[in-house]
């Protein structure tokens, strides 16, 4: 059955268009399909977009949260102030300060060892070789502990970093004939030693190390308080292994000065002719390597949360 209604210039479809396709606006006429998918896929791109900028806040939170947990257990970068121990390592007055990656993974399964340079945290009685003037508000401490997590602010006036000279039941004393430092008996090799002070000046009695500490000093004789001058303390001027953050294994910064840092067989103990004890950091890219590995965890974490959500809605 046919309707009588009038066909209007509405009612009129253009050739080659589908005439199920309905509806209209006053200035553009009928709504093509090819017109409409591309609004569909304008609302898809916008929803995505917004989408992607709620999640930014969420990706980075949990990246930075990922970095802290390596820098943490695995590296962290450390400013050097002081001059104690260059040339090794430079931080004297007027001198750039070295920025150093500490490795904190040899010593999950085992101990530092003669020649290693480490960054510990220094006892009780160990006055600081630096003045570190502390901010006095909650946003100035938290832009320091940022700067400090990266490498680029003062360290805490507690943290020191100084070369393990002789460790637990080990024997150590100054000076030999020659003006050496002895280990059981035995002098050490320490080409690395910078302004040495006086022979009457730098001559200590022998201390017997105490087993899980270890005796440190630093390659700057004349300019380092190290385990030379608390041998009055209660642990005879030593420090904890516990204490010991990691090994400083890689300089950073500057650039003219990257490079890896050795850590010699001061005790003579190892192969005649053998090379230095590998380092498992080393590359231009370590200092960024928490930050990176952050990132990397933190995508599909985000994008799980976002496939997540968008079951829920389709649910």
């Amino acid at each position: 059955m046919s309707s009588d209604r009038p066909r209007g210039p509405a009612d009129v479809v253009p050739e080659g268009e589908d005439p199920g396709v309905t509806g209209s606006t006053a200035d553009t006429g009928p709504i093509r399909p090819a017109q409409g998918r591309r609004a569909r896929r304008r609302e898809q791109e916008a929803a995505k977009k917004g989408s992607l900028l709620r999640e930014l806040p969420v990706l980075l939170l949990v990246a930075f949260v990922l970095a802290l947990l390596v820098k943490t257990f695995l590296v962290q970068a450390f400013f050097i102030p002081s001059g104690s121990m260059e040339q090794t390592l430079h931080g004297c007055p007027g001198c750039t300060g070295d920025r150093v990656l500490v490795n904190k993974v040899p010593y999950w399964f085992g101990e530092p060892e003669p020649g290693d340079i480490v960054v510990f945290e220094g006892p009780e009685s160990w006055s600081p070789e630096v003045q570190i003037d502390e901010p006095g508000n909650a946003v100035s401490s938290a832009l320091l502990w940022l700067g400090r997590a990266i490498g680029v602010a003062p360290p805490s006036e507690d943290d020191f970093v100084k070369r393990v000279i002789a460790t637990g039941g080990q024997t150590v004393q100054c000076c030999d004939a020659e003006g050496r430092v002895t280990v059981d008996g035995e002098p050490l090799e320490e080409p690395y030693v910078f302004e040495d002070t006086p022979l009457e000046s730098r001559a200590f009695s022998a201390v017997t190390v105490p087993e899980g500490r270890l005796w440190v000093m630093g390659d700057h004789r004349s300019a380092s308080a190290d385990s030379r001058q608390h041998v009055g303390d209660e642990f005879s001027g030593t420090v904890a292994v516990d204490d010991v953050i990691g090994k400083a294994a890689l300089i950073v910064w500057p650039l003219d000065r990257f490079g890896t840092l050795g850590s010699p067989d001061i005790q003579g103990t190892e192969a005649a002719g053998a090379p230095d004890r590998p380092l498992p950091v080393s590359g231009p890219a370590a200092i960024a390597a928490p930050y990176a590995l952050g990132f990397v965890g933190a995508v599909p974490l985000t994008l799980w949360r976002r496939r997540r959500r968008s079951r829920s809605r389709a649910g």
